[in-house]
This record gives structure tokens, sequence and C-alpha cells, in this order.
């Protein structure tokens, strides 16, 4: 039996996944709250947001994803970064899915990856979770209900929590799966809760797709100048150095927080709302942000909360450091409507460097860009990690490697054309330490950082004076208005300058030792803006 709305032409007995229960199509909010209710899925908050536990995993399950391994594709994936999985292995996966799932509920969401109309993909998710229905219905993009009516599916994911996977039989590493057949059009995940498996799976799918098309994908947040789109930035960067922070500029026009597209058209964001962190988040620092966690429909993840109240206490991360919501883009005042960008006048690339060698922002040539671009760079800090009593490097190409299916040259070089054709200006900035390494030194301040951004987005930063810094090579400000000079020189606030020095040739050391994976793949200016 069928409820809600469909093509009729396109339902799921008609793409051959028969013999399931009742299937719920398209439900909105109130009806999708409603069903996890009565599922006993989880708990109404405050406001009406819905209060989920995601079980065992409370986080993304990289080394359980793989790839088919297809004659179309197997010249094209990046297996070193991706496992890969056998078509016979897929296709008993599939089969036994399919059969578990037998005389089961489903909820079906049809859905664009994309908001540019030209370049969006039309994606069909299956959820055994109603809750799970609720969070990619945020953060995918929703058409108009008419549009339902001829919806025909480009992909289709199909997310069972309950099934696990035999690895012997489905050629996989564990009970928990994530396999993506471009051939067949078909991504499966099973036996996890996370619901972030649902968000990634499509990012990984255009990261694969769009190049082809030559749109560059990319992990990052956007914004626009008020009442400008062409005045557009776009912030890279890895968990923990500022991209959503920074990029959420009550001055600017929010386009989107996590993921885009660049194409001939300018920049897209390919998803419809957003996916926060909510540990130690406060009214005070992001109050739109948390204002989100009692609005309706904001799903709540992994969060304790007061059973009677229904307080969330958002300091308290003994289920998991790794807590969220996930809520439509519409929540936040100054988010775009179209969340349509013109072609980037300003690419910042974010990084923590916690040895405190990085200047707090430095003007990158393009070479230079798509060195720092595939380098990926921030650090863990002591105490972050059991057994981490120094900095340590962490180096995630293109600053998203584990939705990667490419080569990362494959993007590097899709970047340096794109910033080529439009003139982009590209920053590396330094959320990280200064006047010495964690431990010894202090953050950056967040009001140097914002004023630094400023000044690159407005231009007026460009047309300062530079140094040519001695380690990494690029230029960095000798003054900028509002801003301690001495922070400029990162040298200049160590007490203990041969200290620094050592901590700085570390450092480049570990850029060179990281970066040699690429050297064979790479053009001649690009080798010669590479540092050690």
């Amino acid at each position: 039996m069928t409820l809600g709305r469909v093509n009729p032409n396109h339902t799921l007995d008609a793409q051959g996944i028969t013999g399931l229960g009742q299937v719920y199509y398209n439900l909105l909010e109130p009806a999708l709250i409603e069903t996890a209710l009565k599922n006993n899925e989880g708990t109404l908050g405050k406001g009406g947001a819905f209060l989920v536990s995601t079980g065992k995993f409370t986080g993304r399950s990289p080394k359980d994803k793989h790839v088919v391994r297809t004659a179309s594709v197997a010249d094209s994936i990046w297996w070193e970064n991706n496992a890969e999985m056998s078509e016979a292995g897929f296709d008993a996966l599939y089969d036994d899915m399919l059969a578990h799932m037998k005389g089961r509920d489903y909820h079906v969401q049809d859905l664009f990856g994309g908001s540019d109309p030209a370049q969006r993909l039309d994606v069909r998710m299956v959820t055994e979770l109603a809750w799970h229905g609720l969070f990619i219905r945020h953060m995918l993009r929703r058409p108009e209900r008419a549009e339902l009516d001829s919806f025909v599916p480009d992909f289709t994911v199909i997310n069972c929590p309950s099934f696990k996977a035999d690895p012997a039989k489905h050629d996989c590493r564990s009970e928990t799966v994530i396999a993506m057949n471009f051939d067949r059009k078909i991504i499966l995940i099973g036996g996890t809760e996370y619901a972030g498996e649902n968000k990634k799976s499509v990012f990984t799918l255009l990261n694969y797709l769009l190049p082809e098309k030559g749109i560059m994908p990319m992990h990052c947040s956007a914004n626009h100048a008020k009442g400008n789109p062409v005045d557009t930035a776009v912030f890279f960067g890895l968990s923990g150095t500022g991209k959503t922070t920074l990029s959420a500029d009550p001055n600017r026009v929010l386009i989107g927080d996590d993921e885009h597209g660049w194409s001939d058209r300018g920049t897209f964001n390919f998803e419809g709302g957003c996916y926060a962190k909510t540990i130690n988040l406060s009214a005070e620092a992001e109050p739109e942000i948390y204002a989100t966690t009692s609005k309706f429909g904001t799903v709540i993840e992994n969060m304790v909360f007061d059973p009677e109240t229904k307080e969330l206490d958002f300091d308290d991360d003994s289920l998991t450091a790794n807590m969220r919501c996930a809520y439509p883009l519409e929540y936040i005042s100054n988010a775009s409507e179209t969340a349509l960008g013109g072609h980037p006048k300003n690419i910042i690339m974010l990084t923590c460097d916690a040895f405190g060698v990085l200047p707090p922002i430095a003007r990158l040539t393009p070479a230079q860009a798509m060195y720092h671009f595939l380098s990926g760079f921030t650090s863990k800090v002591a105490g972050t990690e059991r057994g981490v009593t120094e900095p340590e490097p962490t180096f995630s190409t293109c600053f998203g490697a584990p939705f990667m299916p490419r080569r990362p040259e494959a993007y590097g070089n899709l970047l340096r054309e794109k910033i080529a054709s439009h003139g982009a200006t590209c920053w590396l900035v330094n959320t990280g330490w200064t006047g010495g390494a964690y431990g010894t030194g202090s953050r950056m301040p967040i009001k140097a950082t914002r004023a630094l951004l400023t000044a690159a987005l407005d231009g007026s930063l460009n047309e300062g004076t530079f140094r040519k810094d001695p380690n990494f090579g690029f230029d960095v400000p000798v003054t900028v208005a509002g801003v301690d000079a001495g922070l400029l020189d990162p040298r200049s606030t160590w007490a203990d300058k041969a200290a620094y020095d050592a901590q700085a040739q570390k450092l480049v050391d570990m850029f060179a030792a990281n970066f040699e994976q690429y050297v064979p793949f790479i053009d001649e200016d690009v080798k010669a803006a590479a540092i050690g």
C-alpha cells in the first residue's frame, strides 16, 4: 500500500523494489514526525525539534564505504582512497537487502541534489526510519509538490539500518556497508543509523559525476555580499577550522555551510539545509544556530537532554562529541533564498595550525592554491585524542578526502582552471595558534581573523604591502587596519626565535613528505610552488 504523492509511473514497484509493507511517499515534516513518534524512533523536544540517538554509530564509517568496480569506472576511481566491491558482491547485497525489506514499511523522499536547476541531480531516498526521511528533507533540495508528479530519479539510495551485511558473501569489510554502484545508479546503506551517511553518499556521488561536466564540486561553505551575488566567497576547511562560523557573517548572505558546486554559471549549494555540530554551542556565540535547536522539525542527534523538560545539554559529550542538529536553510535569517551565487571572487582555505608557524592570512598564487588545496592541512592538538602529546598534522586532500572518488589532481586541476578563468584571489587563513605552539601560545583572536577576512573580501587587503614568507613562499600582509601588526609575523610572536625556526622547519618537512604522492601527477608550476 502506498501513501503520499509520487509519480505513478515511477513507484518503487516500477523500480523492481516489491513486496514491501506500507510505503510513504514524500510525506511532509509533520507527518514524518508523527510516524517517527509512533514508531518510537525518538522524542519530541522543545519547539517541536526531534531528538534521536543513532546507537552504536555516532559518526560516519569511512572504512565501510565501497565503490563497485565496473568497467565504466575502473580507470577513473581513486582506488587507493576508495575500497572496491565486486559486481557479484553488490548484486548479492542488493538481493539480500531487498529480501530483508519485504513486508516492512519504508519512507521515500524524492529530492534534488543541487540548487541550480541546470545542474541538479534527482535523487530518491528510500529509508527504513521515518526520521531519516525528515533529516534528508532538510539536507537536500525540496521540489515543489507539483514537481513530484513527474519526478524520475537519476539515482536511488536505500538505507536499511536493520540489515547486516555478510562480508564474505557481499565482498565488504563488516556488517556495516555503504556501497555505490555507478552503473546501476544505486547506493545501498546498511548496519548504521547515523544519518550523515545519507548526506555524504550524495556528496560523494556528485563529486564523481560533476567533474565530467566541467563543474568543480567543493567541500566548502559560501556566502556573498548583500545585494550583490557576484561578490561571492567560498571557504574550504576541515573540521574545527571555522568553516561554518566564519561564513556565517551577518553582513553577508549565506549560500550554504558545507557542499557547493562551481559551474560556468557560478556557485550553487548542493543542499537545502545545514548539519551543525552542537557541542558547546551557545546563544551568545552562535545565536542563529542555537535558535534552530528549538525549532519545529530540527533533528537533534545524540544530545543528552532532561527527560522531563527536554532541555538540551550542550556540554555533555557522554554520547559523542559529534552531537549535531540538522535544519533547513530558511531557519537562518540571512540565508539566500536561491542558494546561488556568482563565480567566487575570493577563495579562502582555512587551516588550524597548532604548530604556531603559519601567519593568520597569506595570499596564494594559483599554483600555490593548488598546492595547499591538494595538501588540505590542519592539525590535531594534544588532549583531543588519547596518545596525542604534541600537535599532529592532518592532511586531507581537497579538504575532504573521504568523499573524493576521483584522484585529487582531477579536482585540483579543475579548481586551477576555474581560478584562471574567473580571476579569483586565493587566501590561506590560519585560525590556529600564535605566540607558540599549542600549550604555549594562544588561539588566534577571532576578532583579528574576522578583520582580516573583511579586508580580504572588500578588496582593501589586496592593495596593501606584502612580504614573502621565508618558509612557504606565499605573500603575507605587513599591516592591516585594526589588526596587531605583530600577529602578521608569526616568528615575532615567539619568545624563543630558535624554537620557532625549528618548528617551522618541522612543519615544512611534513608538508613536503605528504606532497610527494602528488608530484608524478602535477604540472611544473605546482612543483615549483611546492615547499621543502
